[in-house]
């Protein structure tokens, strides 16, 4: 299995209920490509981090191999989502994939 796990800052710009809001669209965005996907085997996003926590958003997947991360990545309906419901807001994105 290869697990995807990315952690995002959102735009100092929005206010918290933007952020709310945008936090909101991406969740159900990105967890309702499961099933979609080929070789998508869980997705699930986080959007209630503790006060210590320094990102706004972590999204950790897995998927069942190399190639099905690849597919997933460039698959039209995640591309959708990530360019309409999470990249126009972002700040920072950090990314680790790893076999596990």
């Amino acid at each position: 299995m290869v697990k995807h796990v990315i952690l995002w800052k959102l735009k100092e710009e929005y206010s918290e209920e933007e952020k709310k809001r945008i936090r909101a669209d991406a969740k159900r965005e990105l967890e309702g490509l499961v099933g979609k996907i080929d070789g998508l085997v869980r997705l699930t996003v986080t959007v209630d981090g503790l006060a210590s926590s320094n990102a706004d958003m972590l999204l950790d997947s897995e998927l069942v191999s190399r190639e099905a991360l690849k597919a997933y990545a460039a698959h039209p309906d995640h591309c959708k989502a990530a360019d309409t419901y999470v990249r126009p807001f972002v700040a920072q994105r950090l990314c680790m994939d790893f076999e596990d």
